[in-house]
């Protein structure tokens, strides 16, 4: 952080917070809003004088609350500005008549209450998403009695009273009597793997934050008695195993089971309750102190963050990257990328790798000083458009501006465009282009495809990063399914125009398929979700027109579900055999016959 400090082609806001982004790869406006510290940090010499003066005491956020500070303060000691900053509101000192003790200790004149939030923009190229993440809160899981026994605290906590620098120079003492325990013990998983309270997720860095604990705990103290209470070690990295074995060979029990029930007893210490699954029987163990492993949470602006800037979400709140393989620390929209805690839980290692690898691709984008882009964009018909905002509200990227009623056209910008198509079906007026899928190229397949022997055709819609992808890995696995599909490629299942159905019906095809990434996973943030709402919409016509809806069929097929896609296609071939050729003679002629 001191290096970032110091350097001169960083600029680095601190106390502030990103409100808005605008704009796309190469060409973000970034509106910042710095919070006031009340302390020029330029003038500040980090000297201290105006700490022993200010009369308010509050708990220190850094320390956990194991500790005080004053409400002119630093936030921990390697802070960078090396600046103090007032909480405006715990000080009394912006009423000179309550106090100011603070403006006439600092000889420096350092501290002004008149400052006031300020507004920053800032054009940059690229963004790098590092938010970090949240502790869980274990209050919730009563049965552990936190904040109900004053001897039971997080791994946090624990971690700040051991550290050297923490609020008791690194002795661990419990809060009832301030003495060192004689025994301690861990408990595992707190808020993680359980879908009852918490998060079904494995947190990563536990197990091995836990068995450092331990190890400092009996390297200083052989004498205390160590447990850990736990369902399975996950000891996976690099020399993670060998320290694994070390804390065992120290003298550390490992018990595999997690704890039902914690009771406080006379001496304020603590009976655990047990199943202890290697010996199939319930224990009792008595602890001076408890200490709750507790899982990772996503960083508490996640969802704003993703909303300004259109990015992804995994189920369980983390940002999802563009792929898991090939582009693991790249967005879905370009030019933003991910490091740390942001994308999924990670120790220190893997975020120290992620965060590389996240400067080197946003280098490798922006070295030229120029970007190229992928030819497969969209286009507005200007003769066509009426400016009616339907593609502007159906873009993940924000590509497309919208023009005015009977003056201007909407515009695509397309260094922002993606080329998912989803504009292109949704457009009710046909004054879209999707360059190298447009709607003539996609209707020529559909006719050439149904020319001959139609009604013993399945007509299947794939878009290019997961179904398309996954009949591929059918088909290297060797995996058996009907000859008879015919398989049209569009980026996206966002692509698949209500038009392309109604032709394929239209030309004698039994049944159509459209399938896409599965729902939260898609390639493109959410543009099948649009397809979703299309194939109801088109479902809800079909009744009308006396057509049964199951000829239409939508699924979700991943690049790696090549089975599941020769599944998905022998369930298809079943439905084909179900629909008569006079069915679909019928089915023609309505739709001949028919707008729809």
């Amino acid at each position: 952080m001191t290096d970032v400090g110091r350097h001169p082609r960083i600029t680095l806001h601190t106390l502030s917070e990103v409100v808005d982004v605008k704009g796309y790869v190469g060409n973000f406006d970034v509106r910042i809003v710095k919070k006031a510290r009340y302390v020029d940090e330029k003038e500040c010499t980090a000297c201290g004088d105006c700490v022993p003066v200010c009369p308010v005491v509050r708990p220190d956020e850094f320390n956990l609350g194991l500790s005080s500070r004053k409400a002119v303060y630093t936030a921990f000691p390697q802070a960078v500005p090396s600046a103090y900053v007032v909480n405006i509101n715990e000080c009394l000192g912006h009423n000179p008549l309550v106090c100011s003790k603070c403006i006439e200790a600092c000889e420096k004149g350092c501290i002004n209450f008149h400052m006031s939030d300020e507004e920053i923009a800032e054009s940059v190229g690229s963004i790098v998403v590092a938010t970090g993440l949240k502790a869980y809160n274990p209050t919730e899981l009563d049965e552990y009695g936190y904040t109900r026994f004053e001897n039971v605290m997080t791994s946090l906590e624990f971690e700040r009273m051991v550290n050297a620098g923490g609020p008791s120079k690194g002795a661990p003492i419990r809060m009832t009597d301030r003495r060192r325990p004689r025994s301690v013990g861990f408990i595992q998983c707190v808020g993680s793997r359980s879908s009852r309270k918490g998060s079904e997720y494995c947190s990563n860095i536990c197990c091995m934050n836990t068995i450092k604990s331990t190890l400092v705990l009996k390297e200083h103290y052989p004498d205390i008695d160590v447990k850990v209470f736990y369902i399975d070690i996950r000891a996976f990295g690099k020399g993670f195993e060998a320290l694994y074995s070390r804390s065992r060979r120290q003298g550390v029990q490992y018990l595999r089971g997690l704890p039902g029930n914690v009771e406080e007893l006379d001496d304020k210490s603590l009976r655990v309750a047990v199943e202890n699954t290697a010996t199939a029987k319930i224990e009792f163990h008595d602890l001076e102190m408890l200490v709750l492993a507790v899982g990772i949470k996503p960083a508490s602006g996640t969802r704003r963050l993703q909303e300004m800037l259109g990015l992804q979400l995994t189920p369980d709140g983390f940002f999802l990257e563009a792929h898991p393989k090939l582009l693991p620390v790249d967005a879905a929209t370009r030019g933003i990328f991910y490091a740390g805690c942001a994308e999924a839980p990670k120790d220190i290692k893997e975020s120290v790798t992620q965060a590389s690898a996240a400067a080197a691709r946003a280098i490798r984008l922006m070295h030229k000083g120029e970007i190229t882009t992928e030819p497969i964009t969209s286009e507005i018909i200007p003769e066509k458009c009426t400016a009616c905002g339907k593609c502007v509200e159906v873009c993940p990227y924000n590509a497309i501006t919208k023009g005015i009623k009977k003056k201007t056209p909407s515009m695509v910008n397309t260094a922002a465009c993606s080329g998912c198509g989803t504009c292109g079906a949704e457009c009710p007026f046909d004054a879209i282009i999707m360059h190298h899928y447009s709607d003539d190229q996609i209707n020529n397949q559909i006719d050439s495809m149904l020319a001959a022997d139609a009604s013993e055709k399945i007509l299947a819609f794939a878009c290019n990063w997961c179904s398309y992808a996954g009949a591929d890995y059918a088909g290297v696995s060797r995996m058996q399914y009907p000859a008879n599909v015919r398989i049209i490629r569009t980026m996206c299942s966002g692509r698949v125009d209500e038009k392309f159905v109604w032709n394929g019906f239209l030309k004698g095809a039994p049944v159509v398929l459209v399938s896409g990434c599965h729902i939260g996973d898609c390639h493109y943030i959410d543009a099948n979700r649009w397809t979703e709402k299309r194939v109801a919409k088109i479902h809800k016509k079909m009744e009308k027109l006396g057509i049964r809806p199951e000829r239409l069929q939508l699924e979700w097929i991943s690049a790696a579900e090549g089975r599941r896609f020769a599944n998905v296609m022998r369930a298809m071939e079943e439905l084909r055999r179900g629909v008569s050729r006079q069915e679909i003679a019928e089915t023609v002629k309505i739709l001949g016959s028919s707008p729809k």
